[in-house]
């Protein structure tokens, strides 16, 4: 229910509030989708990622708060959306101004964005992350992927291979339950082939995003370092980002309009 979440949100900001004053408290991601607190609409690319036309005032019952939602980003054409990810884009601009490039956030549904003059021009969503933790934990390879190690070498074959013979991914894949049947392939590097094939088939798709791009990875680290291991065997190259600096970063700026545009 979206009365559940101002109370919430008193229990952790209590320490910061004094009375008679409002106390600003700035938020993004699924708070502003229609099942959260109130519904944040999406800004329409090509756009600036947190323009302050786009950011929905909240009423409280408690006076002391001042809560505001950034919205996420709609594409028409094809059609996508994103929700928190244009928070850590807006931290990322907010350091970087005049760059032209390509952010990417690997995620349970990973996003390549075009960023220029401050502005996303673009993005494309991938559900990569999603269908490796199906795959992984719900179908049949579960039985030969459940292992907590890694191979390096079966990842960038597998990237490489998804990236020259895609239509052949999903006989690769069910070879991997076979040769653990037959074989005894070890659960690591098959997880690593799981990983890397999917992966692969993403770069595919996003080719035109990363190839000959200035890319930022933007994420978890050991997934960002996935991406970029793939990248690099793709004679690409990518630099990694901390997700959560960029998101104080956003928000951050985001406030700043807030209280600019109060004064």
């Amino acid at each position: 229910s979206s009365d559940g979440y101002e109370p919430v949100l008193l229990d952790l900001v209590q320490d910061l509030l004094i009375d008679d004053q409002r106390l600003t408290v700035v938020c993004c991601g699924m708070v502003g989708a229609k099942t959260g607190w109130v519904e944040a609409p999406y800004s329409k690319v090509p756009c600036a990622p947190a323009h302050l036309s786009s950011i929905v005032s909240v009423k409280t019952v408690d006076p002391r708060l001042s809560v505001y939602i950034l919205a996420g980003l709609s594409q028409a054409q094809p059609a996508d959306v994103m929700r928190g990810e244009e928070t850590q884009i807006q931290g990322f601009i907010a350091d970087n101004p005049h760059w032209d490039g390509v952010l990417c956030l690997p995620g349970t549904h990973s996003k390549w964005v075009h960023v220029s003059a401050g502005e996303v021009v673009s993005f494309q969503t991938y559900m990569t992350g999603e269908i490796f933790s199906l795959l992984a934990k719900q179908s049949i390879l579960r039985l030969s992927v459940d292992s907590v190690d890694w191979d390096d070498t079966a990842f960038v074959d597998a990237v490489q291979e998804a990236l020259s013979h895609p239509q052949s991914i999903s006989a690769r894949l069910f070879s991997l339950r076979a040769q653990d049947i037959l074989h005894g392939r070890s659960k690591a590097s098959a997880r690593a082939t799981l990983s890397g094939s999917l992966l692969g088939l993403e770069l595919a798709g996003a080719k035109p995003y990363w190839l000959g791009q200035d890319v930022v990875l933007v994420g978890n680290k050991t997934l960002c370092d996935r991406y970029a291991d793939a990248l690099r065997a793709l004679g690409a190259q990518a630099r990694v980002a901390d997700a959560t600096t960029l998101t104080i970063k956003g928000i951050k700026s985001a406030y700043d309009h807030i209280l600019g545009n109060q004064s």
